[in-house]
């Protein structure tokens, strides 16, 4: 079948939707630069699958670099766009660093491939939605201020898409708006894997579970949720990879909405970071050391999907449960304390 190209597929949630990708019979080819990643993880995709990814490593930002990897590979059919910085917090203190990196490696892909029909699939953010006036949140909602860089580079990126789409017919563009990945593939081979201190919930979780981090803090107890903590809606990793496959099928088969189009990638149900915690203790048995900090810049104080449009549309939805999340989260970090892959 196709061969489908995945920027930053040596990362999180590309190395799970390499795995779809090759489960669904697709072909995938990694473009990775490794700032973010590790190369074992190619070692790691070729013992779940059999196969061993085409890899290519270079920065998506090098404007060359992207049009000759393009000409050298005239048979690439779909992009799954991830190659971006992600973090929050880092954003609010380095926002050059997130403006340079995620608006030119987008715009030289887009560039590159101006005369060729593609599929493209971008990786989007519930941040678009900033603090949404209702819940579950809507694909109809009102895009809203960001509240932190890295937030605007999702909004901004969008808008760059669907005025790309519309003013070239040969892109077919689906920006799929995740809410918070978690968890790790079942064979607990490949998982979240931060360099240096984790900038998400999970992680952070683990790794204090284990005893690489002696606490976890809880950023805010005093917000307006029941329990005091930010409410996320909270999905499998596994099942947001499969909602890529699902999307490039529809790109294929041609969306009857038109060249651009977006899609909530969520469970459609919110909890609580405490409520996070307590059920990672229950699904791993461990108590967790953590206290409850000041509130972190830029942070949503709640937000969870409604995926109605996604079930009806993509022919998709979340499959695995909280409880699948924070235990294949757990087998990959005890996995990473016997096999380190750094």
């Amino acid at each position: 079948m196709s061969k489908i190209l995945v920027t930053g597929g040596t990362g999180y949630i590309g190395s799970h939707t390499v795995v779809e990708l090759y489960n669904a019979g697709y072909t995938p080819v990694i473009v990775d630069n490794l700032s973010n990643s590790n190369i074992r993880i190619l070692d790691q995709l070729e013992k779940i699958t059999g196969k061993r990814p085409e890899f290519h490593q270079f920065d998506l930002c090098d404007e060359a670099k992207v049009f000759a990897f393009v000409q050298q590979h005239p048979d690439i059919a779909g992009i799954i766009h991830f190659a971006a910085s992600k973090a929050v917090g880092e954003s609010v203190e380095q926002p050059l660093k997130y403006y340079h990196n995620n608006f030119f490696s987008l715009v030289n892909l887009l560039r590159a491939y101006q005369d060729k029909p593609i599929n493209f699939v971008f990786s989007s953010s519930c941040t678009v939605y900033g603090e949404p006036d209702e819940l579950p949140v809507t694909e109809a909602a009102p895009v809203k201020k960001a509240t932190s860089p890295y937030g605007n580079t999702k909004q901004i990126a969008e808008e760059i898409l669907e005025e790309t789409a519309n003013a070239h017919g040969n892109y077919h563009v689906i920006a799929l708006r995740y809410f918070n990945p978690v968890g790790a593939h079942e064979s607990a081979l490949i998982g979240e894997l931060p360099l240096g201190v984790p900038q998400n919930l999970l992680p952070f979780i683990t790794q204090t579970a284990i005893g690489k981090r002696e606490k976890l803090t809880v950023f805010g107890g005093d917000y307006d949720t029941p329990d005091g903590s930010c409410i996320r809606d909270y999905i499998h990793v596994v099942d947001l990879a499969k909602a890529h496959v699902a999307a490039i099928r529809l790109l294929e088969k041609g969306n009857p909405r038109g060249n651009y189009d977006v899609f909530n990638v969520g469970t459609g149900n919110g909890y609580s970071v405490l409520e996070a915690i307590a059920a990672f203790e229950r699904a791993s048995g461990q108590k967790l050391n953590y206290v409850i900090g000041p509130r972190r810049e830029g942070d949503i104080i709640k937000v969870w999907g409604d995926v109605t449009k996604s079930a009806a549309e993509l022919g998709w939805k979340a499959e695995l449960g909280i409880d699948e999340m924070m235990s294949s989260a757990w087998a990959w970090e005890q996995y990473l304390s016997e096999h380190p892959l750094s």
